[in-house]
């Protein structure tokens, strides 16, 4: 099984710091295809799954052309399933299947992507968590992007979502695990 993009849209929030550090950017890319089970209950949904490497791959490239100049060092995964579907297909589109093909784009990725799917009309508003790609506990880097889907998801659709950020938040200052012990770099390229 393929599956075809009916839309892409992308999000981009960068915060300025004004203290001369690299800003914030966080941004958000969103595939919309057609939902191959809506309207139906399938019990195997290996079919979407199988399919989501070469999804989170294509994904990968856009969301890395929305992160330039900038490095992804974090990184998060959602999505949104319309009302013919279940949760359970956007989950079935966001396993290692999916993830790899984005960790390999990213330069690694060594720890788990949080996740946020629901599902929901069109207009919705989802929140995507964001943690460190290479080491859980780097509270620095525990941060999310917000967005709404005015046209998406329609019933038969779903929403597939892959988010990056080129660092942590701006003054954090809650101890832990510091990016620098991971990564020993500042964020660009």
């Amino acid at each position: 099984m393929t599956l075809p993009v009916k839309r892409w849209l992308t999000f981009v929030e960068q915060t300025e710091t004004g203290a001369g550090d690299v800003p914030l950017r966080k941004i958000a890319v969103v595939a919309v295809i057609a939902n191959p089970h809506a309207g139906r209950h399938v019990e195997n949904l290996s079919d979407l799954i199988d399919a989501s490497g070469a999804l989170g791959a294509e994904m990968a490239k856009w969301a890395l052309d929305s992160m330039k100049p900038y490095r992804a060092v974090s990184y998060g995964k959602g999505g949104l399933v319309g009302l013919a579907g279940e949760q359970e297909h956007i989950n079935a589109l966001l396993t290692t299947a999916f993830a790899e093909p984005v960790r390999s784009a990213i330069g690694g990725g060594k720890a788990w992507i949080s996740s946020m799917t629901k599902r929901c009309a069109p207009g919705a508003t989802i929140d995507i968590p964001l943690a460190h790609k290479d080491a859980l506990y780097v509270r620095s880097h525990y941060d999310g992007i917000t967005f709404t889907l005015h046209d998406a998801p329609h019933p038969d659709e779903i929403a597939v979502i892959l988010a990056l950020a080129n660092r942590g938040r701006i003054n954090a200052r809650v101890g832990g695990l510091s990016a620098e012990e991971i990564e020993g770099q500042d964020g660009l390229r």
